[in-house]
Formats: C-alpha cells, sequence, structure tokens
C-alpha cells in the first residue's frame, strides 16, 4: 500500500488528515480514479463438504454386536466350564477349543469356576465391553 506523503514537504501523513502537521499545508483528498485497477475477489461457490456422521455409541457398546445373557454365560462357565461352554456360547471359539482339549487335566474347570463368579458379579457395562457383546 502507497504511503501518504505531503506534497510540499514529504512528510508522512495520516491519510484522515486535512493539513501536514510539519509544514501546515492544506490537503485535498483525492478520489480514486475508475482507471485504477480495483481489486477482485473470487467467491468460491462449492459446497462444504459435512463430515461423516459415525454412529454415536453410548460408552462404545456397538449396537452390532451379538445379545448374549450374562447369566447364562456365569451358569454355563459354573456348570460346564471345563468344556470351554462359556467361552464357545460368547463366540470365543478359539479358547473354548483349548478349554476342551485340556479338560483332562481339570484346570479349565478351575478356571471356568472363577470365571462363572466373575461373570456373575461384574456389573453390565463391564462385561459388555470385555466380551463384545449386548445383554438381553
Amino acid at each position: 500500500m502507497a504511503e501518504n506523503k505531503c506534497p510540499q514537504c514529504g512528510a508522512p501523513i495520516d491519510p484522515s488528515a486535512t493539513e501536514c502537521k510539519y509544514c501546515g499545508e492544506k490537503l485535498v483528498h483525492q478520489q480514486i480514479s475508475q482507471s485504477q485497477p480495483q481489486p477482485t475477489y473470487i467467491v468460491d461457490q462449492r459446497p462444504i463438504p459435512q463430515p461423516q456422521m459415525r454412529p454415536n455409541y453410548v460408552s462404545g457398546i456397538s449396537p452390532y454386536w451379538p445379545i448374549k445373557s450374562k447369566t447364562t454365560a456365569g451358569v454355563l462357565a459354573i456348570f460346564l466350564g471345563s468344556f470351554g461352554a462359556h467361552k464357545f456360547y460368547l463366540g470365543k471359539t478359539g479358547m473354548g477349543v483349548l478349554y476342551l482339549l485340556f479338560c483332562w487335566t481339570y484346570i479349565p474347570g478351575i478356571i471356568s469356576l472363577i470365571e462363572g463368579i466373575i461373570y456373575l458379579c461384574s456389573n453390565d457395562e463391564n462385561f459388555q465391553l470385555k466380551h463384545h457383546v449386548r445383554l438381553q
């Protein structure tokens, strides 16, 4: 932007001043002629893309998880846990097969008894988040 100068003494002046504060010269404000190029602003007319809306899950529980019963899982773990029935019920097939392979050692039976008690005593939200299921 060009700096405004006094035509008499050449001192810088305020654009809104009516006279030079150094020499007292009266200043005449000139109108901008139409021959000078005016700045052109181009406005983008394209619509602004909206972000994709994702489902807002309450507490991270997905509506696409299978519906299972916490009580059924606990009872299966206590009574048939040595065979991995509770793991098969919750959709953890690999762990169910592992329990089934080692059922003769009684170790899966002891572990599943503890798991059954934990299933029955845990709160609903923790059970759902840990096992990726929805409750009935």
